[in-house]
Formats: C-alpha cells, sequence, structure tokens
C-alpha cells in the first residue's frame, strides 16, 4: 500500500480529449502508479487537489514500440486513471497543486 500521494499521481495526462473531458464532463486525466487501485488514487486525488471526487475509472495502457536506428524496444505498460469531480467542487487547474 503506497502511502505517497506524490508517489501514486505521477502527472496529468494533457491530450485533446482529455481536455475535452475536462470541459464537458469535470473529469481529469492522470498518470498513475501501475500498482494503485482506485480506493488509493481517489484518497490520493482528494489530499493534493482539496476536491471531493465522485467516481475513479482506471485502465492499464501498454507501452508503445520504439526504434532508434537498427536498435528496436517499448516504452514500459503505464496506467492512466479518469476522475470525475463532484458538483459544487471547483475544477482543478494542474499547475496549481502538482
Amino acid at each position: 500500500m503506497i502511502k505517497d500521494p506524490y508517489k501514486i499521481i505521477l502527472r496529468p495526462v494533457i491530450t485533446e480529449k482529455s481536455t475535452l473531458m475536462k470541459e464537458q464532463n469535470r473529469e481529469i486525466c492522470l498518470e498513475v502508479d501501475p500498482r494503485a487501485n482506485k480506493i488509493e488514487i481517489k484518497e490520493a486525488a482528494e489530499q493534493l487537489f482539496n476536491v471531493k471526487i465522485e467516481s475513479v475509472r482506471v485502465m492499464k495502457q501498454r507501452g508503445k514500440m520504439r526504434r532508434v536506428g537498427k536498435n528496436q524496444g517499448r516504452k514500459k505498460d503505464w496506467k492512466k486513471a479518469y476522475l470525475k469531480i463532484k458538483e459544487g467542487e471547483k475544477m482543478i487547474e494542474y499547475f496549481e497543486a502538482v
């Protein structure tokens, strides 16, 4: 069980899709530690951002194949979480807390 919220939540995932979801559905997308579960992710986000989280959805992402010259390899696998913020809470600005 991981205790430090800064070790659970690694970074925000900022893409077109995540930006639209943030504006329309009050959901944010974060890269999280692959060993963390939904309960740990929810508690860490509530501590870091001082907001109430309604729901957490997680998915494991497979690392992409990469090539440099003749050498071929893979990026590491990672996990991302979609967090839905409760109504009435202030929206998270990514560069405030992390």
